[in-house]
């Protein structure tokens, strides 16, 4: 096992690499799918140290909440057997620095949440995660939430630092190397959140998409039936397969839901 003490030094002294960020942002943007995307930010954090993530994001959190499970999207390498207990004890909702990283922007050090339990300002959901994580060696990181466009959208990640790091190591990393992290964090995220999404497992089909950029535009169902070559039986058809899909009750809320998840106005 490779030294953590000879590796934090590393990491500390070795300077910024700008070659090596272009080469990483070059694969980040050249990739087509979360899955590649995910595979290259897992690689890259591994080099700085964090070798255990969870990505998290949703469109529609609901009176500060996430939402419903069917449009969050979770992304993460831990070991399962840590991932089934963080998910059965609801961890990610009630995380200190979860709720941080989702109630606020920027990057934030776990030394924030160990400082809180020491004085006794954590409730007891919180205090129960902190033994989680401590249970399975998830003791050092950062957690980072992310700046959103849209107001009903958040995402953040969670980043633990291989076992053997401590959070001291860790901020001092971070104070070298931390707005070279932080960039490239940014950019896998909004590299997945540009991605069409169908986190509920049903996705529109090419003729349901097309059908709803017409509408989306302004056409009557007559129009869009006329535009593409197809009948307006056709057409009403495949918008009604589409807002029961995107489960929804209208075309015009087919329409926005499509276009925030990114399903229509892109390329296939």
């Amino acid at each position: 096992m490779r030294d953590q003490t000879d590796f934090v030094a590393q990491r500390m002294l070795a300077p910024a690499s700008d070659h090596a960020m272009i080469a990483h942002l070059e694969q980040l943007f050249a990739v087509r799918t979360a899955a590649e995307i995910w595979a290259l930010h897992v690689k890259r954090m591994a080099d700085f140290g964090f070798d255990r993530l969870i990505y998290g994001f949703t469109r529609f959190r609901q009176n500060g909440a996430f939402g419903s499970p069917a449009n969050q999207q979770i992304l993460t390498n831990h070991d399962p057997a840590y991932l089934e207990a963080y998910l059965a004890s609801n961890a990610y909702r009630d995380g200190h620095m979860v709720k941080l990283a989702a109630e606020n922007e920027g990057a934030f050090s776990w030394s924030l949440g160990a400082a809180a339990l020491r004085t006794g300002r954590l409730t007891e959901a919180e205090k129960r995660v902190a033994e989680l994580n401590r249970r399975f060696d998830v003791v050092a990181g950062y957690a980072i939430g992310f700046r959103e466009a849209a107001a009903r959208a958040k995402g953040g990640i969670s980043l633990c630092a291989a076992r053997g790091i401590s959070q001291k190591q860790v901020d001092a990393i971070w104070q070298t190397h931390g707005r070279e992290i932080l960039v490239c964090n940014q950019c896998m995220h909004l590299r997945i959140t540009a991605l069409p999404d169908s986190t509920d497992g049903v996705g529109l089909t090419r003729r349901q998409r097309e059908v709803l950029e017409w509408v989306g535009h302004g056409k009557s169902v007559a129009e869009t039936a006329a535009a593409i070559g197809i009948t307006k039986a056709t057409a009403e058809k495949h918008l009604r397969l589409a807002r029961a899909a995107l489960g929804v009750e209208t075309t015009a809320q087919a329409v926005l839901k499509a276009s925030l998840s990114h399903q229509i106005y892109v390329s296939p």
